[in-house]
């Protein structure tokens, strides 16, 4: 419910009343006050704070943290019509994401020089419904340069170990991980890495088809392991930083546990396909649920949730990855020529929500992971939490609603889901952005490491 404020001269521009708000960990009842898109009070329900506007939240919606996914493939420019930066940021508003950062690839060309993170800065600048910032990548040509991006204030920078899938964004060798790793290092950048090992999967290739458990096979968890392994051992050498991209084998972490008592200054991620599905369900032939790595197994599965909950795994975001469905769906089900990449974005809370609250497992604990976790990994000290000073990013969020995933009703460009007809739990019933409602009119910033350049 909203109504207009009562005051000629209002002390905030907005106070939104609820009787469950999320601070401090916890979920109470407050007023929330906004004043020049931060958050400038936070009072007890029914305090007398002057506002241009008010909003009651209703019963039976929260008040929560805007998400932040540090995980997005937009594609634009160059592959716009796999995606773009009007319909990816308005998936994320929809889902509850009020900050997203942009892949340095399957744009074209991809964000590995200043001229290119330009072109992408210029593409977002107009048409983007929340904030966004950027990865720059390392490849093999552009070894020793990294530092002018770190200065244009990406965010860090992606490499793979193994092909990417598209030739402008060739992947690293041994040589060339430990490079970046040490150039890197000289400034305290970040390395963001696609983990599978190129000698691994080579061995175990096979000739596609439509089966599921073939596919699997050929990316198997040895894959992951060996990559990570390797870049452990880099960060050993360099003193560097590295984070593991979308971990999907539970193999891999007691290795990662490992590291990080040693105090190894390494971070994983991993996503909501992963969590939530399972290659027992996988019909052969539904190449909607293609991704490297692959969605494994269900006991793989909780041992992901195990990992999260005992903390090796920081952080969960989207690896939003879309393509247009002829890629997706349009070789007869054959999973070696669709394209790899599970298109979620706007469905990334209501997926985790749904599967956390199965296991008995807090919403408080599922917005750590999703909203103040991927903020503080990447320095976004105004992101993530409803705190005075905090960005006024928030979003109404009912957690017992349900609804069934219709692919077609989705702000997604391409309606290709690997959810599709799956009955969620967990409702986006607002979002707002720095205190304004997110609706028909783009009004997102874009973000650098340490600060905002502005925005429509």
């Amino acid at each position: 419910m909203t109504s207009p404020g009562d005051h000629l001269d209002p002390d905030f521009d907005l106070v939104v009343d609820t009787g469950a708000a999320f601070v401090d960990g916890a979920f109470r009842s407050a007023a929330i006050g906004v004043r020049g898109g931060l958050i400038a009070a936070i009072e007890p329900v029914g305090a007398p704070l002057r506002a241009r506007s008010r909003v009651t939240i209703p019963p039976g919606e929260r008040l929560i943290p805007g998400l932040v996914d540090t995980h997005v493939h937009v594609n634009e420019p160059g592959r716009t019509e796999w995606e773009g930066f009007a319909s990816a940021t308005q998936a994320a508003a929809a889902g509850g994401v009020t900050t997203i950062l942009d892949m340095p690839l399957n744009s074209i060309p991809p964000t590995i020089d200043p001229d290119a993170l330009a072109m992408k800065r210029a593409a977002a600048a107009t048409q983007s419904f929340v904030d966004v910032g950027f990865w720059g990548g390392a490849v093999p040509g552009n070894s020793g340069r990294l530092r002018l991006l770190h200065d244009a204030g990406v965010f860090g920078f992606k490499c793979f170990l193994a092909p990417s899938g598209v030739d402008e964004f060739p992947h690293l060798d041994p040589a060339g991980l430990t490079s970046a790793l040490e150039e890197l290092a000289e400034f305290d950048g970040l390395l963001i890495v696609h983990a599978e090992d190129p000698a691994v999967l080579a061995a175990h290739e096979n000739a596609g088809g439509s089966s599921y458990r073939r596919f699997v096979a050929s990316r198997p968890p040895e894959a992951e392991l060996t990559a990570i392994e390797r870049v452990i051992d880099g960060v050993r050498a360099t003193g560097g930083r590295a984070h593991i991209l979308h971990l999907s084998s539970a193999s891999a972490l007691p290795l990662i546990a490992d590291a990080k008592a040693e105090g190894l200054r390494v971070t994983v991620e991993t996503c909501p396909h992963y969590l939530t599905l399972d290659a027992e369900h996988i019909p052969d032939g539904a190449t909607e649920f293609k991704c490297c790595p692959p969605i494994r197994d269900e006991a793989n599965r909780d041992r992901l949730w195990e990992g999260l909950l005992d903390a090796t795994i920081d952080l969960v975001v989207s690896d939003h990855s879309p393509a247009t469905a002829e890629l997706k769906l349009g070789f007869d089900g054959d999973f070696g020529r669709a394209w790899g990449g599970i298109s979620g974005l706007q469905l990334g809370l209501a997926n985790v929500w749904t599967e956390a609250s199965r296991r008995g497992i807090s919403l408080d604990r599922v917005l750590g992971w999703m909203s103040s976790a991927p903020a503080a990994f990447v320095g976004l000290e105004r992101k993530g939490g409803i705190a005075l000073g905090a960005d006024a990013d928030l979003v109404a969020f009912a957690p017992d609603a349900e609804f069934t995933v219709e692919p077609a009703a989705l702000a997604h460009r391409n309606p290709v889901s690997a959810y599709a007809g799956a009955r969620l739990r967990g409702v986006v019933a607002g979002t707002w952005l720095r205190g304004r409602p997110v609706g028909d009119e783009p009004r997102g910033v874009l973000l650098e490491r340490g600060g905002a350049l502005g925005g429509a």
